[in-house]
């Protein structure tokens, strides 16, 4: 069993393209929880960290575009979050290279807040935004 099951009422921010990738970032969580819990969290966190580095990316500059399509009037604040979340994948990635022994703890620790913080506060505020639009 996965230790964060995916829950429309807990997660959802009722857009289908945003939340399919947050699905991505529980499967993160999955599979480093997975591998950690074997010992193989090392071998992982890796190709996680460069696997997020991309979604961030992507995620950020579509959710982006949309809350300016339909004038977010936080997105400037969001933009912000945004930025955060990118610079701590860098220190996160810089922090793997340098061979820090916590990374696999550190990151799963990252994606766990993103989750809960992230997702169900800042970007649950853009829903009913976004929604509007359909």
């Amino acid at each position: 069993m996965s230790l964060i099951e995916w829950n429309d009422a807990q997660y959802s921010v009722k857009i289908d393209q945003f939340d399919n990738d947050h699905k991505k970032l529980v499967q993160f969580i999955n599979e480093l929880h997975k591998a950690m819990l074997s010992g193989k969290g090392r071998d992982i966190v890796g190709k996680i960290l460069e696997d997020l580095q991309a979604y961030t990316l992507n995620h950020f500059s579509a959710e982006e575009r949309e809350m300016e399509a339909v004038g977010y009037p936080d997105l400037a604040e969001h933009r912000k979050l945004h930025q955060e979340l990118i610079q701590k994948v860098g220190i996160l990635i810089s922090d793997y290279k340098m061979g820090k022994k916590e990374i696999s703890i550190d990151t799963f620790r990252f994606l766990k807040e993103w989750l809960f913080n992230h997702i169900q506060v800042a970007d649950k505020k853009y829903s009913p935004w976004l929604a509007k639009k359909d």
